[in-house]
């Protein structure tokens, strides 16, 4: 009951702190997250006791069910405010009211559930701290600081132009830390042990967040531009920008309020806390996991989570998937808690799940395709069982109508509510259209080969071929009636596939392996390649071993039944990502492997372990030692130390990510000048616009007002556009287009423009035709 005094009276507090005007930065940061977050998680802690046993989970789930309702009130505001006559519901004042009384609201709702209402009116008693601090603290606590500074002056080396050494030096440090916790595992307690993975993950994750002095990444531009839309607003509204981006509460409210509570720019609520919160992934599979499995299996699943390359490569470029998949992992924690009611333990996945809803619409579908086919999985399990003549098995944690549940709350938010069902229906009609013969069949994304049972990859030729068959017939029209520039002059300046990613020097490791005959480029290739499938290897092994596992009374791995119906939904899932080529183009086969470590991580870390069983009691040592590995090789440790390799954006100032992704201040300077000037001639010129390639757009968006057109592909090119070439076309000569799941770079034509546009404005970086 205390609890809930502390939490109203602090949220008070910080309430009253966000009516001061001009508070300075560190008590406003500290008051609006605890307002808007850490209130509200301090009181479900005491009721997620309900459905969670372990303390350290407890803390997990709580804090889901605070950002849950961080995006809840801010929608509640958005939606009866304005029914009041409040224009601008999202302002410092009306969220500071309503975070309050919700506060005030959930802690009326706990203590009338308790049915005693006598210690609200006793004093708080300050919580006295018993004993020791909890072993390994002090050690993990400081490494993890360490990590941390390492891995933020990294990227902000890199993005003075300096080398990165450091980042390479805090890869090292994240890697080391890892192997502490695996060494110490028999001795640091969960607090200690998700204390030093979420401080590896968060470095890890900075790495890359932290590249750019701007928004940097892909999808993170316009999860930036939706979130701007709202915050410049006040308000909220899907009809402004009907699209699924702006559906995603995670990357509009969820930001919008924290930025006005807290007084954090946007920019780093993007590139800082929301990877933070994700930060958490790791630790939510390892609680999860440790519900029913040894300390070692929990750990190597939050390292096999770190070390797929979407972890910390892309992740943090997809603010609504890094919530989504918070929200994931910790619903994860709650299915494998077996010591807690069903009724209770189903109806807080059902919260979770509906956090997920509101965050990502495509992690929402994958969910409940994942969970419908669990369900049917254990029925056809039960069915083989009683004809095996077997006793039957326990009730399982999925049913029918938590199915039911999750797919209606999908249905009505991205139905009924938004309206932006348009692009699954399109990715349906397409996929129909597939399965019946409609289109070619070789549609489907490069990601696919990393499959144990891909076929052939189109090749980047073949896709700039039908990259441009296709825009020929959509621009038909329009070129005859001359808004494009004519086919016989394009075609005199012919277009050439750049042939694979420029690869970093030899250094001298990778010189003293080349003069002892070892290939170091197609060594850094095959150990990718090989990495990629060994993983799906481990993961089919530890699904059969950990299944006959259930049946011996063994000390180990025993998954609950639920594990593994999820895990084998979730295999179904990639198994038709892979076999139907419009689900691959749509939702990448990686990132959905990612979010597959959620379910059958554990699955992954048995295998290794069964592997290298022959080891017998240096079995863990190897099997940790493969795991690092993999680690120190997939995060580009080992290609930077021995080159051959094509360079990676959190390690280096060149690469492909880097040319797509990385905004220079030249493209800035000469979008704005485009901007002004575009804007006095569109009074005389109606078909006026600009015109860029797709990744320049992309990176220069949320700097883009009016009619813009995201690719300069030659026979795309209009007759009286301006046409922007950002840095990697003015360096270069080269552009970047995206086709079917696949980036296909190729050598630019620049002598097209000159022949047929005037140049008016060049500054060493950027250039503007017209």
């Amino acid at each position: 009951m205390n609890t809930r005094v502390c939490a109203v009276a602090s949220a008070t507090l910080a309430a009253l702190l966000e009516c001061v005007p001009g508070l300075p930065a560190v008590l406003l940061v500290p008051a609006g997250l605890w307002l808007l977050v850490g209130a509200p998680t301090l009181l479900w802690y005491g009721p997620a006791e309900r459905a969670v046993s372990t303390r350290d989970g407890r803390a997990l789930v709580a804090l889901g069910l605070g950002v849950t309702g961080a995006m809840v009130v801010p929608l509640a505001v958005n939606t009866v405010l304005p029914w009041l006559g409040v224009a601008r519901a999202l302002e410092r004042g009306p969220l500071t009211a309503a975070a309050w009384a919700y506060v005030v609201l959930v802690a009326a709702i706990i203590t009338w559930r308790a049915g005693d209402w006598s210690a609200l009116r006793s004093r708080p008693a300050l919580p006295r701290v018993r004993g020791r601090l909890p072993y390994g603290l002090g050690t993990v606590g400081t490494s993890g600081v360490l990590v941390l500074v390492l891995c933020v002056a990294g990227p902000v080396r890199l993005d003075n132009g300096l080398g990165g050494g450091v980042s390479v030096v805090a890869l090292l440090a994240i890697t080391a830390s890892l192997a502490w916790l695996i060494v110490r595992r028999g001795r640091y307690g969960a607090l200690v042990t998700g204390l030093g993975l979420w401080c590896a993950a968060a470095g890890l994750l900075l790495l890359t967040s932290l590249r750019g002095w701007y928004i940097t990444g892909h999808d993170i531009q316009r999860e930036y531009q939706v979130f701007r839309l709202a915050a410049d607003n006040g308000h909220w509204d899907i009809s402004s920008f009907p699209d699924p981006y702006n559906a995603c509460l995670s990357i509009t409210l969820l930001p919008a309020a924290l930025a006005r509570l807290t007084g954090i720019e946007g920019t780093y609520i993007f590139k800082v806390l929301l990877p933070l919160l994700f930060a958490l992934t790791p630790v939510l599979v390892y609680r999860s996991v440790r519900n029913v499995a040894p300390a070692i299996v929990a750990l190597l699943s939050a390292v096999y989570l770190m070390l797929f390359p979407t972890f910390f490569t892309d992740m943090t470029f997809l603010g609504r998937q890094e919530v989504a998949f918070f929200f994931t992992g910790c619903a994860m924690v709650v299915v494998t808690d077996t010591s807690r009611p069903f009724a209770s333990r189903r109806l807080l996945f059902a919260v979770l799940g509906a956090g997920i809803v509101l965050s990502h619409y495509s992690t929402t579908y994958v969910l409940v395709v994942v969970l419908a086919l669990a369900l049917v999985t254990d029925v056809c399990w039960r069915l083989l069982t009683r004809l095996r003549g077997r006793p039957a098995a326990a009730r399982s944690f999925v049913t029918w109508w938590l199915v039911a549940v999750t797919a209606a709350g999908a249905y009505a938010w991205s139905g009924p509510v938004t309206h932006t069902t348009g692009q699954l229906h399109r990715t349906l009609s397409l996929t129909v259209r597939e399965m019946t013969g409609s289109t070619p069949g070789d549609t489907a994304s490069s990601d696919v080969s990393y499959s144990l049972f891909s076929g052939d990859s189109v090749s980047a030729g073949q896709r700039l071929r039908d990259y441009r068959a296709d825009i020929v017939k959509q621009t038909a029209r329009g070129r005859a009636q001359g808004d494009y520039l004519p086919l016989g002059t394009i075609d005199r300046y012919p277009v050439a596939v750049v042939d694979g990613q420029a690869r970093l020097p030899l250094t001298v490791a990778g010189r003293v392996l080349g003069k002892a005959g070892i290939d170091v480029a197609a060594l850094n290739d095959l150990v990718r390649a090989s990495a990629a499938r060994l993983l799906q290897v481990l993961l089919l092994i530890g699904l059969v071993v950990a299944v006959a596992a259930r049946r011996s009374r063994r000390p180990g791995f025993r998954p609950v039944r639920d594990q593994v119906t999820l895990s084998a939904g979730m295999v179904g899932v990639i198994g038709l990502l892979t076999v139907l080529p419009q689900l691959s183009v749509d939702y990448g086969v990686l990132r959905a492997f990612q979010q597959g470590l959620f379910f059958f991580a554990p699955f992954v870390a048995a295998g290794s372990l069964w592997l290298v069983r022959w080891a017998r009691r240096w079995a863990v040592p190897v099997a940790s030692a493969l795991a690092l590995g993999l680690f120190l090789d997939l995060t580009g440790v080992v290609p930077t130390v021995l080159g051959g390799y094509p360079a990676q954006l959190h390690l280096a100032n060149t690469g492909q990510y880097y040319d797509i992704y990385y905004v220079h201040p030249e493209e800035r300077s000469a979008i704005r000048w485009v901007q002004r000037r575009a804007t006095e001639s569109q009074r005389e010129d109606v078909q006026s616009e600009v015109q860029t390639d797709r990744y320049t757009f992309s990176r220069l968006q949320t700097l883009i007002r009016g009619r813009a057109q995201n690719d300069i592909y030659p026979v795309l090119v209009g007759s009286r556009t301006y046409v922007f070439l950002g840095s990697t076309t003015v360096t270069k000569d080269e552009a970047t287009t995206f086709f079917r799941g696949d980036l296909v770079t190729y050598r630019y034509p620049v002598g097209l423009l000159n022949a047929t546009k005037d140049k008016l404005y060049s500054n060493g970086g950027a250039e503007i035709y017209r």
